[in-house]
């Protein structure tokens, strides 16, 4: 079986990733449009009701369109924007925390840091580890890949631009798909920030253990993380405490995502580690196509 899949907006970072993670595979065939055709609405709305799966990478406002362009009942979505993400009638991306994207027909796919942040605390939240409405705090940094064309070019164009904090206003566009997918009473506070890294990225939530009302030890939380992920080919549960963890700035492209427990009596880091552009977007996003048409799990991915 070969499954016609449209990339729309497949000249942007995430989707020229999808494009060349999908090229040569017997399994799928492209339906492309040349330059003079891909900004054509009535092109676009062909290529969109041809497909089998679409994949859309495209600002927010604009995903929102291309879906309604779809005029038939077969066609099924990805959607790699945020516009959909905690809207009714669209599965999140994330199999491993039980979302059945494999049967779903519009599928949202995750932010890169929700994905850290949420594969570290919606499991500890659905185990009663931590109560749905503690205060959580979430720090993050990410390749500057993760920002679009506009971002990599300024970095590339500053070489003393080591750091970039931003999100002070604290509406990041992640923080709602944080709240609603961890099943927490409000939003955590956001500290996102990018490094002189192309891709890659640390996400890390500190915990007050002994302030917590179940008062979990390490190896609880570590039990909580294993008992989702086990078995789960994408994510590691590292039961290790390495001294330090690393951020290559020409880190090898990878879909796997780390997760570890840092902890004493008293207080524990939670941290995972992720490669922005794999499983915390293009990866994720020919993940969810693989399960959607029924293909090898991990056709187009590297673990």
């Amino acid at each position: 079986m070969t499954v016609r899949v449209f990339i729309d907006g497949a000249e942007g970072t995430t989707g020229l990733e999808i494009r060349e993670r999908l090229a040569g595979r017997t399994d799928v065939s492209l339906v492309t449009l040349d330059d003079a055709r891909r900004k054509d609405v009535e092109a676009r709305r062909t290529a969109l009701n041809a497909a089998d799966i679409v994949v859309l990478c495209l600002p927010d406002d604009a995903a929102r369109e291309a879906v309604a362009m779809i005029a038939n009942e077969r066609t099924r979505v990805i959607d790699a924007s945020s516009a959909h993400r905690v809207a009714d009638g669209w599965t999140y991306g994330f199999p491993e925390l039980g979302f059945d994207v494999a049967t779903a027909r519009f599928v949202s796919n995750p932010g890169c840091y929700p994905t850290g942040f949420l594969a570290l605390v919606a499991p500890l939240v659905r185990a009663g580890l931590i109560p749905a409405d503690w205060p959580l705090t979430v720090n993050a940094v990410s390749g500057y890949s993760g920002g679009g064309k506009a971002l990599i070019a300024r970095v590339e164009a500053e070489p003393d631009l080591a750091f970039r904090g931003y999100g002070y206003a604290l509406s990041h566009k992640h923080v709602p798909e944080m709240r609603v997918h961890a099943g927490l009473t409000h939003a955590p506070v956001f500290a996102p920030a990018v490094v002189r890294a192309y891709r890659g990225m640390v996400v890390e939530v500190p915990l007050h253990l002994s302030a917590l009302p179940a008062r979990p030890t390490r190896d609880d939380l570590l039990g909580a993380l294993h008992a989702t992920f086990d078995g789960a080919p994408l994510v590691r549960v590292h039961d290790d405490t390495p001294a330090e963890l690393l951020l290559s700035a020409q880190a090898a492209p990878s879909d796997l995502l780390h997760l570890y427990v840092f902890a004493d009596a008293d207080h524990a880091r939670l941290v995972a580690t992720l490669d922005n552009l794999g499983k915390g977007a293009s990866g994720a996003a020919v993940q969810s196509l693989n399960l959607m048409a029924g293909l090898d799990p991990l056709a187009g991915l590297t673990v």
